[in-house]
């Protein structure tokens, strides 16, 4: 990778309309030529690709005054509000096109998979089908970590593209990518596997949760692909397109997609339990290296993950992983990467035990351990409930606004047990911003409360900053981990 490339998220702001009806897959035909039948892989899995289009609306800028100031002097010389020239009353803000990606469909009943970044900090998404019907789509579920989410419309009998085994895709094999690059509806292109299990980010050099083990691919992928398919020639989805790497943010040569077995234990998860329930050995690691090897002394094998910390009370630690172990296997599939081995991670459940085979002072081991949670436990995640904050929260009236100088806060009117009360809030209290956002209505503050405890963060925190009636500041951290 050269300092001039980048990873290009492909999403774009354009317009798109689309038209065809579902047929289904079909083996494909070898032709008379060098290239297979395309044909009938791209009429099949056509209309199962959507728009997606995002909306918000900007945030209008504010005034020193409007924004909770207040400064005699101004009014010294300008004169007070009451004696100064009332300003042109501003008109409100306008919904805006956030941006466009694709989708795909993955049951008839509207269940939708996309990546996490062309839905990210939308106000409202809009679905386009291929026979142009729209519907506004709510979200089920997103998780940054793998850069995919769950969306949900209101309808039935649509077509879907059956979902393939990612782990049988060979290197050199066709595929084709489904989608709206530049807002073009229905685009299909085709290319063939270019390596598996690709890091194209520095994710996992140190045990980081990110996930980076990608599909490569030469079929050429644009601005309005991501979160469309990439399909086999039998139409069958192997994975869900989400970057390009370029010089020019357009497609140069190589396309990247989060592989189909990945893409199943996720969207599963956020259906059934409304966040990703993510397994975690408790390990930091690096990818052993032949510069690593050399340094360590290890001569047994060219390729591993080289276990540098076992964190104590976790699942490395029950299975007598030490510092300086090279994990080669999980459940008989080779490690030979931090790639592989953070997608064989992202694939499991908390509770489930796996098979390791790791390599210690020259010899080989095997170990079965159980798979813990960020906990530390096996029990299921559960995505945070509102009510936990145990408050009750309206919006300031004009004469306390006026009072305290603000033109909008929070209120606390009333706490039971919870984590504000846990902290320290008391009642009275106006919130003014939460986590950098600031927070007028108490579905606003639900908003930000949902992204939080969403989040693929280990670190699930409100920091909140606001003030008490009688003007002394003051600021919280409420803890939303799990207990």
């Amino acid at each position: 990778m050269t300092d001039l490339k980048t990873i290009i998220m492909a999403t774009a702001l354009l317009t798109v309309t689309a038209g065809c009806t579902a047929q289904p897959a079909t083996q494909p035909v070898q032709a008379s030529g060098v290239y297979p039948d395309f044909t009938q892989a791209a009429e099949s899995t056509i209309n199962g690709v959507v728009s997606i289009k995002s909306y918000a609306t900007p945030r209008q800028s504010q005034s020193y005054q409007q924004q909770g100031g207040y400064d005699p002097l101004f009014d010294f010389f300008f004169g007070s509000p009451q004696r100064r020239q009332q300003p042109q009353q501003r008109q409100a803000p306008k919904e805006q096109q956030l941006g466009l990606g694709s989708g795909v469909i993955l049951s008839s009943d509207g269940y939708i998979a996309t990546n996490h970044h062309v839905i990210q900090g939308a106000e409202r998404l809009q679905v386009t089908l291929n026979d142009n019907s729209t519907y506004d789509a709510t979200v089920v579920g997103s998780d940054e970590t793998t850069d995919l989410a769950l969306l949900k419309i209101d309808a039935t009998g649509l077509p879907v593209i059956p979902m393939g085994n990612s782990d049988d895709l060979k290197v050199g094999e066709w595929v084709l990518a489904v989608g709206n690059p530049f807002g073009l509806t229905s685009t299909v292109t085709a290319g063939i596997v270019s390596a598996k299990a690709r890091r194209i980010g520095s994710a996992g050099s140190r045990g980081a949760m990110t996930i980076d083990s990608y599909i490569q691919t030469d079929a050429a992928v644009n601005s309005g692909n991501s979160g469309g398919a990439l399909v086999n020639i039998r139409g069958e989805l192997i994975g869900i397109n989400a970057a390009i790497y370029s010089q020019t943010g357009n497609y140069s040569g190589y396309s990247f997609a989060i592989p189909a077995s990945i893409v199943t234990k996720i969207v599963d998860d956020l259906k059934q339990y409304g966040t990703v329930q993510r397994a975690v050995l408790g390990i930091s690691f690096m990818e052993l290296s032949p510069e690593l090897a050399k340094e360590k002394g290890i001569t047994e094998t060219n390729d591993g993950i080289y276990v540098g910390e076992v964190m104590e009370r976790s699942a490395a630690f029950d299975a007598g992983l030490k510092p300086g172990d090279v994990i080669i296997e999980v459940d008989g599939t080779a490690t030979h990467s931090a790639a592989v081995f953070q997608e064989l991670m992202a694939r499991a459940r908390p509770g489930q035990t796996i098979e390791m085979t790791y390599l210690r002072d020259g010899k080989r081991h095997s170990a079965k351990t159980t798979l813990r949670n960020n906990n530390g436990t096996t029990s299921i995640s559960q995505p945070g409930d509102f009510t936990e904050l145990g408050c009750a929260l309206q919006p300031l009236g004009e004469s306390e606004l006026r009072r305290l100088g603000l033109q909008s806060g929070l209120q606390v009117s009333g706490l039971t047990d919870g984590k504000f009360r846990d902290v320290g809030i008391r009642k009275g209290f106006v919130i003014l911003e939460v986590n950098g956002h600031r927070v007028r209505t108490v579905e606003e503050m639900e908003k930000v409360y949902d992204a939080v405890v969403k989040s693929a963060s280990d670190d699930k925190v409100l920091f909140i900053s606001g003030i008490y009636p009688t003007g002394r500041k003051t600021y919280y951290a409420v803890d939303l981990s799990a207990d």
